[in-house]
């Protein structure tokens, strides 16, 4: 096929945004955009370009003291009746407009229109963020080719709606097992029921005050919560075994040893099992890159509530924050959607920080 995006609708991130949505990339499915991206890039005599299975690497290679990362993914959730994009006004519709092909274009439009940025820079087109985490194209590349990964900075270009969203919160999931003895229902009185034990556990979570957490000015919320609860053996079974599922949002203070600590604490008594575990990331405001970044911006940063990627460059010791024109809200929605001059701002403040000096 012949790549649609030529240099004319690279050089506008809105013609640009539009053109990388319309090129399908479910999870799994990210050849095509990939080959497009990669033939791009290419082109560029400015930028060094290598690839990892469908994760495409570009660099910049001019001696500057410091480095910075621009990543973003090319992989959307399942397609919803919302291809091809479709344009309204001032807001662009389709699948991965908000998450995250309005941030890939920021990326994309600044590698091929900024030569000679004041870092060097390594931009990250990288497969399967949407899907488990043995398939995410950071984690491959961490694995393979670690050098890709390391900077003094890095930005994720998420959608945050425009706001710089420091840090993430870490997660784990955990189930919480009770247990009776199994009877027949008919003589209940001889067994112990472990689905009614539950309720003392679902009355820890009604209990539980989740703790905020302010570090570098920004606030991190925590949450825990059931998500799935399973017990029964059959309709005339007093059942000797329930599970229920929990998951613990925690902030970045916290490593995953002690917010597992936390979690088995708080159902003291019980039987408690990890099932995953990601730790969040700290807000990496104070790096110099950051700092700068931040004036561009010319608003303050508040707390990511949730889990990205930035927790990987975290884990390597790299600084790293969040920050794209997508509405998080609107993220994997039937309706997705991103406001077209937040694509517009959202270039001109990373132009503002590449370009400056």
């Amino acid at each position: 096929m012949t790549n649609p995006l030529t240099p004319t609708v690279v050089s506008d991130p809105v013609t640009l945004t539009r053109a990388l949505v319309d090129i399908e990339s479910v999870s799994g499915n990210e050849k095509q955009i990939a080959d497009c991206v990669e033939e791009v890039l290419r082109q560029a005599a400015h930028l060094r370009v290598e690839r990892h299975q469908h994760t495409v690497m570009a660099r910049t290679e001019l001696g500057r003291s410091r480095r910075v990362v621009l990543a973003g993914h090319l992989d959307t959730v399942p397609v919803a009746d919302n291809l091809p994009a479709r344009i309204e006004g001032d807001l662009m519709y389709g699948c991965g407009t908000s998450d995250m092909k309005s941030g890939v274009a920021l990326a994309l439009h600044l590698a091929l229109t900024v030569p000679e940025p004041r870092y060097d820079v390594t931009y990250l087109f990288y497969e399967c963020e949407e899907v488990s985490s043995d398939r995410n194209g950071l984690k491959l590349v961490a694995a393979a080719h670690p050098e890709w990964l390391e900077a003094d900075f890095a930005v994720l270009l998420e959608p945050t709606y425009g706001v710089v969203e420091a840090g993430c919160q870490g997660t784990l999931r955990a189930v919480v097992r009770t247990t009776g003895v199994r009877a027949h229902s008919a003589r209940a009185w001889r067994g112990v029921n472990a689905i009614h034990a539950a309720e003392v556990v679902l009355a820890r979570l009604t209990r539980y005050q989740a703790r905020r957490v302010e570090i570098d000015g920004c606030q991190y919320r925590e949450g825990l919560n059931a998500v799935r609860i399973s017990g029964g053996v059959a309709g005339n079974v007093i059942p000797d075994e329930c599970e229920i599922e929990v998951n613990y949002r925690f902030a970045p203070d916290r490593t995953i040893d002690q917010a597992v600590a936390h979690v088995e604490e708080v159902f003291r008594g019980y039987e408690v099992r990890l099932v995953d575990a990601a730790p969040g990331a700290m807000p990496g405001l104070t790096a110099p890159p950051a700092a700068e970044f931040l004036q561009a911006v010319g608003q303050p940063p508040v707390g990511k509530l949730g889990w990205t990627d930035v927790s990987r460059f975290a884990a390597l010791g790299i600084p790293a924050l969040n920050y794209g024109p997508g509405d998080p809200f609107l993220a994997h929605t039937r309706d997705e959607r991103v406001e077209i001059p937040k694509i517009r701002e959202g270039a001109a403040v990373l132009r503002r920080w590449l370009a400056a000096g």
